[in-house]
């Protein structure tokens, strides 16, 4: 039996259980959660898509907590602790609850001798700790594709998929149909699904008839109306007037609010909600890293956006904050990622660049982000910083009152900004 003292010691114990860090495939996570009896029976709510997941389930988290259900929401990556991808009742799991349940999967596992990767190990784990505290209601967030995820172990009873873009596209596939065929395997036969992509892919149109799904598309089936401080929702089961703008900021999140209360319509039977409750999740829903704005001066903005899709969003809300001399990025991402399209996209809104490497095998070295950013038709050269710790000193020593410090490419980069500013 193995036996570690820290939550530390044990991620990174499981980390080198599987000789990948990602091995699609459903049959060595599903051995491991029937050697466990993991079946939840709580309603459970799936949330898939390229963009727009974690908001989604801080929604859901944050509509069903104010109408006293304990929820448990598990979501990925994590910006500053491993903790915060399971909370229990929207509180983050304690390193205590998270050891033993790490503790009994690892002890299923090791009698079955199967490898799981860090992925499935911890999605296994927050399923225990779902299943041992007797959840009312359960969130999944997909963590890459959907048909060969490690949460599609578990049959949705509502799965909402937030959108369809070019991401991952080395495990998913080249174009949007590809890719819209794999997250579209999160939805079940007989059970309603949610999609907030307003153009879906026809293999996602293709799949849910195929396996008759009670697919609800935006803009067809349900949408929303906006009316100057607050806007309204339409559904074929409900019309809900007056809502606030949620606390999440952009105007996507209102297409993201309006899927959830699609999706959360569909469970009324099981998980009834108030007009007041969703008015109050609304107000009280926080997603740190989705273009989240600290209070001070100069004004700064993190985004996690590290993808063109992320990117075109990401330029939207920069539009809609108006009233700044300048926007200061600091700017990193990971090497395999689409650096060019996003520098496209974005590169027309910076005035100044601040670039730094990441940690890890995946950072794009320096020269590169310089590279790309040129070729992109970036004329002012950037500054090169140390790190993303220095980045955000020399920001702080160039930005006026009146500028914006925007510190976006990954979820690395926030992560270490977060720390900086701290």
């Amino acid at each position: 039996m193995t036996e570690l003292a820290t939550l530390t010691d044990w991620l990174e114990f499981i980390s080198r259980q599987h000789p990948q860090a990602i091995a699609f495939g459903l049959d060595r996570v599903n051995a491991v959660r029937l050697a466990l009896n993991l079946e939840l029976s709580c309603p459970i709510i799936i949330v898939g898509g390229t963009n727009g997941k974690g908001s989604a389930c801080m929604m859901l988290e944050a509509i069903l907590s104010q109408a006293h259900y304990r929820v448990g929401t598990y979501t990925s990556p994590h910006l500053l602790r491993y903790n915060e991808r399971v909370r229990l009742s929207s509180v983050e799991a304690s390193d205590e609850d998270l050891i033993e349940a790490l503790s009994v999967v690892e002890q299923a596992r090791s009698r079955l001798d199967v490898a799981l990767t860090y992925f499935e190990f911890t999605t296994l784990a927050a399923a225990y700790l779902f299943k041992c505290q007797g959840m009312d209601a359960v969130i999944f967030e997909v963590g890459l594709g959907g048909r060969l995820d490690a949460v599609n172990i578990f049959d949705a009873d509502v799965a909402v998929l937030m959108s369809v873009d070019l991401d991952h596209m080395e495990y998913l596939g080249a174009t949007r149909e590809a890719i819209g065929a794999e997250k579209a395997c999160i939805f079940r036969g007989g059970k309603t699904a949610v999609c907030a992509d307003s153009n879906p892919p026809a293999s996602v149109l293709e799949y849910a008839a195929k396996i008759d799904v009670q697919l609800l598309c935006i803009d067809r089936d349900f949408d929303y109306q906006v009316q100057a401080q607050q806007w309204q929702y339409q559904g074929p089961n409900s019309r809900r007037y007056g809502l606030p703008l949620p606390a999440l900021l952009g105007r996507v999140q209102l297409a993201n609010a309006s899927a959830c209360i699609a999706a959360l319509d569909a469970l009324r039977s099981r998980l009834p909600v108030s007009a007041e409750n969703v008015r109050t999740g609304l107000l009280q829903v926080s997603n740190p890293g989705r273009f989240q704005v600290m209070a001070g001066r100069p004004t700064v903005i993190l985004d996690v956006a590290h993808n063109p899709h992320a990117a075109k969003a990401l330029v939207a809300n920069l539009i809609q904050m108006t009233g700044y001399d300048r926007t200061i990025a600091i700017f990193s991402m990971l090497n395999d990622k689409n650096i060019p399209s996003v520098v496209q996209i974005v590169r027309g809104h910076i005035d100044q660049w601040l670039v730094a490497p990441l940690e890890g095998v995946r950072a794009t070295p320096t020269a590169d982000l310089v590279r790309i950013l040129a070729e992109g038709g970036v004329v002012e050269p950037p500054i090169c910083c140390v790190n993303i710790h220095d980045a955000c000193d020399r920001a702080y020593q160039i930005a006026g009152e009146n500028d914006r410090i925007l510190i976006f490419g990954s979820f690395l980069t926030v992560a270490a900004a977060m720390n900086a500013v701290q």
